[in-house]
């Protein structure tokens, strides 16, 4: 599927739910929340080629796999919590999806830690 036939489901998917707010704004939520799911699932499906192009650049350069797999972790949370924040807005419950945007950000900050600390002993044995 591409990004347009993408944007034009979502544009549908909003549409339909402004029409349905009024009547019944849980319908709306339903509505919305599973036109989200449908493109965070299109999204997965492509992981496969995001996957092999990792492979296949850390076939050229010198690094380890696993700074790849934190990479991928921290690209994973920050499209899921801003995926799950987006929902909790749209909702009217604003607060909530704050809470989880800062839950994300504390999450890849703790993900990203040890490649931090890889980097400064890098940087420690290159200066003594």
């Amino acid at each position: 599927m591409t990004i347009v036939q993408v944007a034009v489901m979502g544009i549908v998917a909003v549409a339909l739910a402004v029409q349905l707010k009024p009547l019944r704004p849980e319908f709306s939520v339903y509505l919305i929340l599973t036109a989200g799911l449908v493109i965070v699932f299109l999204g997965i499906s492509r992981l496969e080629l995001i996957l092999e192009t990792v492979r296949e650049i850390g076939t050229y350069i010198q690094v380890k796999n696993i700074y790849f797999g934190m990479l991928l972790k921290m690209l994973g949370i920050s499209y899921i919590a801003e995926f799950a924040s987006g929902i909790c807005k749209d909702a009217g419950y604003g607060a909530l999806g704050s809470q989880i945007e800062m839950f994300g950000k504390l999450l890849i900050l703790a993900v990203s830690a040890p490649v931090l600390l890889a980097l400064l002993e890098t940087l420690q044995r290159l200066m003594g």
